[in-house]
């Protein structure tokens, strides 16, 4: 038969020559396909078609993981892996792609080597499939920096259930606490906010550097009670260098600088060292005798005032305190009082006048921006106080 075939001519050979050029034309339908599948995807399609498809994912730095729970925000360890996510303020490391950075990338994309990238958008090509036990994208064969966001018809967002003011994180963070009040409020928000990374101190200094820079100098930070723009590099201990000042006096229930309470950058500020020393552990009231070193600020035997632009930044900072140490986690349960004299117990007072306070100056853009930069580069949560000052007195009245 073959003999047959191919001494064949005329209108057989035509059809023969038809039936190859549809074989031919195959490979241009397949192309087709294939440039479907490069089509930029969102880490959330990215999660959902881990089917060893290569695929263009495009998220922003969170950090690197570890494990399939852990993503570190601070203190890298190694180049190999970089988280990334929709938001650059996501949290739950399940909406997050685990990408693989193999030594061709390193040197530009590896956080030990590149700190800095935490926060920038990525746009990686490679195999969906799992890494560390988790959603993956392996063997990368492109990586750079910056992207096009994918269209949001490609992925569609949940409604939200409470809308967050500016628009500086994912509206869906309060979602549990909107609507309540009291003891319901307060337990919501605790459960948002009391899982983040714990720094070291000596990892504090370099949070302060970027969560307190002078918006007007990038090379200083602003001192809380003073005011005073400052070189980020003049810290320590000497006359008029910067040092950590605990808003919540950390003697107020002993947990001095360890991990936890003495090391969260929400209530943590840069002070001049002698102003720090002056206001000491003493709780917050108003009046006193003027503090020479830093206009403004008032104290006496017991209590300490700080000048007004800063009064509502204060009274948050406490409040945040209250909220995130319920005494659940190994540490004391902090809480907010009328006294002035608590000493050693876990409390701090004012309650009454730190309300006024918060009332009276609202977060300003530095409280906000401090905020934010915690949130998206060194715990990953938030101070709730500063997001919604009104929750204030819905929790205490």
């Amino acid at each position: 038969m073959n003999t047959k075939s191919s001494t064949r001519s005329g209108p057989g050979r035509l059809a023969l020559a038809f039936a190859l050029a549809a074989v031919l034309v195959a490979p241009v339908v397949v192309t087709a396909t294939v440039a479907s599948a490069a089509t930029t995807l969102t880490v959330a399609q990215a999660l959902a078609a881990q089917d060893g498809r290569t695929a263009t994912v495009t998220g922003y730095v969170i950090g690197q993981p570890t494990s399939a729970t852990t993503v570190l925000r601070s203190g890298f360890t190694s180049d190999t892996a970089i988280a990334i996510a929709d938001t650059a303020a996501e949290t739950g490391t399940s909406r997050m792609l685990y990408v693989q950075v193999t030594t061709a990338y390193r040197s530009t994309f590896g956080l030990l080597t590149n700190p800095g990238l935490r926060g920038q958008r990525v746009t990686a090509t490679g195999t969906l499939t799992a890494y560390f036990s988790h959603g993956g994208l392996k063997s990368p064969t492109a990586m750079s920096l910056g992207g096009t966001t994918p269209s949001p018809s490609q992925s569609p967002t949940p409604s939200p259930t409470g809308t967050a003011p500016g628009g500086g994180y994912d509206s869906t963070y309060y979602a549990s606490a909107i609507g309540k009040t009291g003891p319901a409020l307060r337990s919501s928000l605790h459960s948002i906010i009391k899982v983040h990374t714990r720094l070291s101190y000596d990892q504090v200094w370099e949070a302060l550097r970027d969560t307190d820079q002078d918006p007007a100098n990038a090379n200083n930070v602003v001192l809380l009670y003073t005011g005073r723009s400052q070189s980020k590099t003049s810290n320590g201990g000497g006359v008029d260098d910067w040092n950590r000042e605990h808003v919540w006096a950390k003697s107020h229930g002993d947990f001095g600088t360890a991990t936890g309470p003495g090391t969260d950058v929400h209530h943590l500020r840069p002070t001049d060292v002698s102003v720090n020393s002056t206001r000491g552990n003493k709780d917050f009231d108003n009046g006193g005798s003027p503090v020479a070193e830093a206009p403004g600020c008032y104290t006496d035997a017991d209590s300490w005032e700080p000048r007004n632009a800063v009064k509502g930044d204060v009274a948050r900072m406490i409040m945040y305190m209250t909220i995130r140490y319920e005494g659940t986690d190994g540490w004391p349960n902090l809480e907010m009082n009328q006294s002035v004299n608590n000493g050693t117990a876990p409390y701090h007072g004012r309650m009454s006048v730190l309300l006024q306070w918060n009332q009276l100056d609202p977060p300003d853009a530095f409280e906000k921006r401090r905020n934010q930069r915690i949130y998206e580069r060194w715990q990953g949560n938030r101070n709730p106080f500063v997001d919604h000052p009104e929750w204030a007195t819905a929790i205490w009245g």
